[in-house]
């Protein structure tokens, strides 16, 4: 095919395709562009607050809700009711916009909503990207199926899911594309083409461009998506509030500020979810440099208990108090295959959480596969009336600040520690490979529970804290049970999870648990890591 002409300073460092030149169209990347020369300055600004606010922690500011909070508190207002397709969101699914298969089933799969990611559960190689709007124009203009290698047909059925599309965060960079020798904020490409292309086809099916914001920390970063929404409305000559939001309240920040984000986005947003894994990551993250804020093994920091309860009445609370819907998160639990006890031990915890969550008042919630649709469905359907909860105020929650810092009880345990290693290596192993959702010891992991485990060992070893039995944990230590399991994924013949490069993988979990400094993302490095892989010597990763 002879190359496609691309607006003057813009760049695209990847191999050219029939089907990715119809998606790097020059309108759409025009309009990237557009986005970028608005927004990029803004975005870095927004990120050098995060560091200074971040330096402010470490020398002993301690997170706390807003100066003028009250005040605010005070004046009635609500953000813009949800349109037509999104007042039932009692189920929602994710998984990655880049499996086509995957795409498909999750539309089919009965679910209120589906989360198409372009983030925590899809590894960003320029193949899976571009991939992912691949599918997702395809899934609106009702065209997408998927054959597979054993003959099996799928075809969109006639009712599918609502899409809704999660860009990736403010922090992640596509290097495959620059403008004016600048990569381009992954955040305004991903949803710049999706947008772009999809726009037009979801009205005429009487939707619209839905997204979930990922990883926002604040009621400034809140004003940021809110003026990219507006911006690419008026660029379409669209009406206000076309696009649709709702913000993954999943950093410890933002657990401060959800009043502020809500009215920040208020022509736009129709709720906020309960990121409850990365908020775990968030939680240790910020509050690296505390020794009191140690957490115990992973499996004992549930969301009944301390920092997570609050912040879960706290949200619930927010929410239906200005007409926005609190959506639940996503357990870790999957279908166990060939062990019948197992699974069902699985699904009495999935129906536990979601029991939990829509007793607190919920109005849905979270899950990873299509087999739990229906039991998630029928929680909900049983334990409130009508197609969400939001006359349910909550008027008896009163969270302070110290409730949303609160540590749960629990202990260290060597055991702890080992699963930690060994869910960090295989994801990672995983992730380099081209995979970012990947099921381990019956869990589905992705970016943010990785998150969890490499950033509890740094945080362990950090302070110096003890296992259950008296011994203190050393990087000494946990180097070795990174050795020991890099020798046991090596070795370990064939399986789901790919071990090409679990060595490599090693090597980024030492420097990781080793840094002197607790390194923010660990998708950052890991990126680098992933263009390495894919450009090789032609074009090294800066």
């Amino acid at each position: 095919m002879e190359p496609q002409t691309l607006p003057d300073g813009i760049e695209i460092i990847a191999p050219a395709s029939e089907e990715s030149s119809a998606i790097l169209t020059p309108e759409a990347l025009k309009f990237v562009e557009v986005l970028h020369k608005e927004l990029s300055d803004t975005r870095k600004m927004l990120l050098q607050r995060r560091a200074e606010r971040q330096k402010q922690y470490d020398s002993g500011v301690l997170p706390s809700f807003p100066l003028g909070r009250d005040a605010m508190a005070a004046v009635p207002w609500t953000v813009t009711g949800a349109p037509h397709d999104l007042k039932r969101r009692k189920v929602e699914i994710t998984g990655p916009a880049g499996d086509r298969k995957m795409v498909v089933n999750a539309l089919n799969s009965g679910a209120d909503v589906y989360m198409a990611d372009f983030e925590d559960s899809l590894a960003p190689t320029w193949k899976e990207v571009i991939q992912g709007q691949i599918n997702l124009r395809d899934a609106v203009n009702g065209t997408i199926a998927f054959e597979s290698p054993e003959g099996r047909s799928y075809r969109l059925n006639e009712k599918v899911a609502t899409l809704v599309v999660r860009p990736r965060g403010l922090h992640l960079l596509e290097e495959h594309v620059r403008i004016d020798g600048e990569a381009v904020s992954a955040s305004l490409f991903d949803f710049g083409l999706f947008f772009h292309h999809n726009t037009r086809g979801l009205r005429l099916k009487y939707s619209g461009p839905y997204f979930y914001i990922p990883k926002i920390e604040s009621s400034l970063e809140a004003r940021f998506w809110d003026r990219m929404f507006t911006k690419a409305e008026e660029y379409l000559v669209l009406p206000q509030g076309t696009i649709r939001a709702t913000a993954l309240i999943e950093t410890l920040p933002a657990a401060f500020e959800m009043e502020e984000i809500l009215y920040n986005l208020r022509d736009h947003i129709v709720g906020l979810n309960c990121g409850r894994w990365d908020y775990i990551f968030s939680y240790i993250k910020k509050l690296s440099s505390y020794p009191q804020f140690v957490l115990p093994d992973r499996s004992q920091v549930t969301m009944d208990k301390a920092f997570l309860a609050a912040y879960v009445d706290l949200l619930i609370k927010t929410c239906h108090r200005r007409g926005a819907y609190a959506i639940g998160g996503m357990s870790a639990f999957i279908p166990v295959r060939g062990d019948e006890t197992a699974n069902e031990v699985a699904f009495e915890k999935v129906r536990a959480d979601k029991e939990r969550e829509v007793r607190l008042g919920h109005d849905g919630t979270w899950v990873a596969h299509p087999a739990l649709v229906k039991l998630a469905g029928e929680v909900f359907d049983s334990g409130m009336q009508g197609p969400n909860q939001l006359n349910v105020l909550r008027e008896d929650v009163k969270v302070t600040r110290d409730d949303l810092l609160r540590v749960p009880e629990g202990q260290i345990t060597e055991v702890g520690v080992r699963a930690d290693v060994s869910v960090a290596l295989q994801y990672l192993g995983s992730w380099l490979s081209g995979k970012g959702c990947v099921p381990i010891n019956n869990l589905m992991e992705d970016a943010a529970t990785a998150e969890i485990s490499r950033a509890q060992l740094w945080q362990w070893i950090r302070h110096g804290a003890s296992l259950a039995d008296g011994r203190r944990i050393t990087l000494e230590m946990v180097n070795g049970m990174i050795a020991e399991e890099v020798s046991r994924l090596t070795a370990k013949p064939g399986g789901e999870r790919p071990s090409s490069q679990i060595g490599r993988a090693g090597d980024l979990l030492r420097s990781l648990v080793g840094a002197a400094e607790f390194p923010e993302f660990l998708t950052i490095p890991a990126y680098r890591e992933l263009l390495g892989l894919e450009w090789g010597a032609q074009h090294p990763a800066e």
